[in-house]
């Protein structure tokens, strides 16, 4: 391909003053603009073809090049969203009959992958008990991250929970038989087991529940988890208790509750490879929703594993 031409068309430079001056675009908008056409100018220079006799099938052999020479899809939507905005105002000119940016798209961006912490560091986080932090604060946090890493409950599902199963109950743990009942997406409910470190965190938290909150217990929620207040957990600020914690428990990054989600699901497919089994744990409508776990290489944790899940097989008091 040639060098590009620093020197923007006629045509160019007037949609560059369009969108300047009477579109008021920010400064760096019209800068990165100017490069996205400059590219659009080279490419056609090299077609030999003018700006205005540019042809669908010259966009779409131009996005292939880029995606040949690993130009991400987000990078190259970029470009085509400017070429797109260049040949929309060519046509509003009467310079061109129609888009030929318009029905071409990039490639997908391949979807990243979900951050799941190691065993060791999923483990340290459910087994740390904090000296400083207040008991009841402690207890009804390790009782959370034990649900969370232990069950692979969604955050919605976790607030949800109540003490004991009701009406009005989205969610609640039966814990004779050691069960979750939980509200998923689409209002569907679905059981899940939960192993016996979570069972002894929610026994230890359940016991200093009422401690430590208004005098007027009649009207405290019925919720699992609650604050100070008597009223139930809002998401953020579980997700600012997980974070604290997990820095307190000494992991390198703070830790989200979808993290500790994820880490369940990967960890039960790296031991048991039963996706299926993992889709009807997590509650996915759809296995595709489950086949991202298939991409995680957790080969070094297998060593790590001989049950299904490094938290279910451990007796009370170990």
């Amino acid at each position: 391909m040639t060098n590009i031409d620093p020197a923007p068309d006629a045509l160019v430079q007037r949609y560059l003053d369009h969108v300047r001056f009477e579109k008021r675009l920010a400064d760096r908008t019209v800068t990165l603009y100017t490069l996205d056409l400059a590219k659009l100018q080279a490419n056609a220079a090299h077609a030999g073809v003018s700006l205005t006799d540019v042809q669908t099938s010259h966009v779409r052999r131009w996005v292939a090049q880029m995606h040949s020479k690993e130009r991400s899809g987000r990078g190259i939507a970029l470009i085509l969203s400017g070429w797109r905005g260049f040949y929309t105002w060519l046509g509003s000119e009467g310079q061109v009959a129609c888009n030929p940016v318009l029905d071409v798209h990039a490639p997908k961006a391949i979807k990243p992958l979900p951050k799941a912490l190691s065993v060791d560091d999923a483990v340290q986080l459910a087994s740390f008990h904090s000296e400083v932090t207040d008991p009841w604060l402690d207890a009804r946090d390790a009782a959370m991250v034990e649900m969370l890493y232990g069950g692979g409950l969604r955050l919605a599902e976790l607030t949800g929970l109540d003490v004991q199963a009701s009406s009005t109950a989205q969610g609640w743990v039966d814990m004779q038989s050691a069960q979750a009942h939980v509200l998923g997406k689409g209002n569907k409910r679905r059981i899940v087991p939960v192993g016996s470190k979570s069972i002894e965190a929610l026994q230890a938290w359940l016991a200093v529940r009422s401690q430590y909150v208004p005098a007027a217990k009649a009207n405290m929620q019925p919720a699992l988890f609650m604050g100070r207040n008597g009223t139930r957990l809002t998401p953020q600020s579980i997700w600012q208790r997980l974070k604290k914690r997990s820095l307190q428990a000494g992991l390198a990054a703070p830790v989200h509750p979808h993290m500790l989600r994820h880490s369940f699901a990967s960890h039960i497919l790296q031991s048991s490879s039963d996706l299926r089994g993992v889709q009807e744990l997590l509650g996915h409508a759809n296995i595709s929703t489950t086949q991202i776990y298939t991409r995680l290489d957790f080969g070094h944790l297998a060593k790590a594993y001989d049950a299904a899940h490094p938290r279910a097989h451990i007796k009370p008091g170990k």
